[in-house]
């Protein structure tokens, strides 16, 4: 890594060598238009939000021919700072994509801020149709929308329910579960 670099603690705040995360600056190259981190071993693209869609073309065009993985985090209750490069600011929740190139055998990877009281990102199903029930799942579980989505409707949870049960202002219940046969029944068989 060049002088340039800055090393941050991890996650889970443990600052190992391994689980580093080395942040370069804003004045640092920029990887398709985005400012840019590693993170073991691989580089992270932290792409604008308003830009995402242009993004995931640039990849698909550069040979990233395949999106193996849209996910979310929601930071609401997350107190250490994020390792995120200056001049990208920390929102609630956080889109990222996983991207393959299967010519150059490697992988990037690209995280987005996304706002909490703007919780919509553009679809990539137009570029990567497998992010189909990807981004379903997304918007199932956290209720990001994503505009443009051919069929954005809930995957794992029923229809009728209320509410997106990872997001971290979700409450938690309790659902009885029903057994069939008492105990001393189970036991005869």
């Amino acid at each position: 890594m060049s002088d340039d670099t800055i090393e941050s603690e991890d996650v889970d705040g443990e600052g190992s060598a391994e689980n580093a995360d080395a942040v370069i600056e804003p004045e640092a190259d920029l990887l398709y238009g985005c400012l840019t981190s590693e993170s073991r071993g691989q580089a992270v693209l932290h792409a604008n939000r308003d830009d995402w869609f242009e993004i995931a073309t640039l990849l698909f065009q550069d040979g990233w021919n395949m999106c193996v993985d849209v996910t979310a985090v929601d930071y609401l209750t997350y107190e250490p700072a994020r390792n995120l490069p200056s001049g990208i600011t920390p929102e609630r929740f956080e889109l990222v994509a996983s991207f393959i190139s299967h010519e150059r055998r490697d992988r990037i990877r690209a995280r987005v801020q996304i706002p909490e009281l703007d919780p919509t990102v553009a679809s990539l199903y137009s570029i990567y149709p497998g992010t189909d029930h990807l981004e379903r799942e997304v918007f199932d579980m956290f209720g990001i929308v994503f505009e443009g989505h051919p069929d954005l409707s809930r995957i794992l949870m029923p229809e009728t329910w209320q509410g997106h049960p990872l997001r971290k202002d979700f409450a938690l219940g309790r659902i009885p579960v029903q057994f069939k046969g008492t105990e001393q029944e189970a036991g005869q068989s």
